[in-house]
Parts: structure tokens; sequence; C-alpha cells
């Protein structure tokens, strides 16, 4: 597996090094926690992050997979398209924002508004969320195994929102539906490919209470 050192790099040397790298094999990438941005724009390959990632991990990822094995910083996969971004720790503010596609997967908690307008991405997070999580969601679907914060699924507009453990409050337009059998079979899929230990029948499922959540 090729191996770059990202120690004393900059971005645009280290992505510049990643891009002539990805040849069909793995590409490892180490000491990048400085990097911001780093993957950026990638349409395919398969990345491992050795250690933490910067901010702005896979910004605009397009069809690459991306795999952190410790930490990652704020907005993670940020403007995704396509593909996979894990992160086998936590993430910060902004995890998956704005995405239209592809699957964010966070095996610890994420930050505050994590989810903020997806747009059809799924986002999975193993651990809690912070505050304003899924905030104007779009399509999708966002699944908290644990805990949210204040304002969840605020002004939810499309998608659906699943959650394991309690929220603080819920947000503005929404709605909480009981599961069907499509839900729990939905869930049990995600758990299972990504391997995360959780009951699909202990979920709540929130959805938008109006189409037009800015005019009631």
């Amino acid at each position: 597996m090729k191996t770059i050192d990202a120690k004393h790099k900059d971005l645009r040397a280290v992505n510049q090094a990643l891009r002539a790298s990805l040849n069909g094999e793995p590409v490892t990438v180490r000491h990048a926690a400085h990097v911001h941005g780093l993957a950026a724009g990638l349409k395919q390959g398969q990345v491992e992050i050795a250690g933490d990632a910067g901010d702005y991990l896979g910004v605009l990822n397009a069809g690459a997979t991306l795999h952190v094995q410790r930490n990652a910083g704020q907005y993670l996969a940020d403007n995704m398209t396509a593909g996979t971004v894990i992160v086998d720790g936590d993430a910060g503010y902004g995890a998956g924002q704005y995405c239209y596609g592809g699957t964010v997967v966070v095996r610890g908690d994420a930050g505050d508004f994590t989810a903020t307008m997806n747009k059809g991405a799924v986002i999975l997070v193993a651990g809690d969320v912070g505050d304003e999580a899924g905030t104007y969601m779009l399509k999708g679907d966002l699944v908290i195994v644990g805990d949210a914060g204040a304002n969840f699924a605020n002004y939810l507009i499309r998608g659906t929102v699943y959650i394991g453990g309690a929220w603080r409050s819920l947000g503005h337009n929404t709605r909480v539906e009981p599961l069907t059998e499509a839900d729990l079979a939905k869930l049990r899929g995600y758990f299972e490919q990504y391997g995360l230990t959780a009951d699909p029948a202990r979920f709540q499922k929130v959805v938008a209470a109006s189409p037009k959540p800015f005019y009631n």
C-alpha cells in the first residue's frame, strides 16, 4: 500500500501527491491532522487516514472511499455528492453539511449542526450529536444511535431522521411517527453494512410536520 507522509507538507502538496498515487491501490496518509481539505473532490480511490484528520476532509467528495482511523475535524464531507467517508472516532462541528449523496459514518460522536441541509446523503452517527442536528434537512437519512442536543431536526423540510436515544428538544416543524416495517429493514441494513450495534426497534422516526415549514 502506498503511504504519503503529510508531516511538514501543505494542502496543495499532499493533495497532489494523493492524486498521483491513486492508481487502483489504496493509499495511506499519515500525520494529516493539520491538512484542511484533504482528498477534496476525489472521484474514485480508497484513502486511509492513519490518525486524526483535519477540517473539511473529503469536501466535494465525488466517489472516493475515505477512512479515518481516529478523529476528524470540522465540516467533514462538506458538499459531498458520492462515495463513503468513515470516521472511527469523533467528528467536529458541521459533519455532513450540504451533502447531495454518498454515505457518512461516524462511529463516535459528532458536533453541532451535523447534517445541516442534507440533500440526499445517508449520515450515520453511532454516538451522540450536538445541537441543531438535521437542521433544514431536505432529503436523505440521518441516523443517530445515541442522543441529540437542542433543536433536533430544526425546520425539517424533507428526508427522514431516526434516533435511538433521547433529544434535549425537538426543533420546529417536526413530527414523530411510528416506524414501519420498511424503516426497520432499512435501519437493520445500515447497521449490518457498517457494523453498528443497535436495535432498530428502539428507534424513533422524525419527519417534517408540514411541507412548508416557513409559512406556518
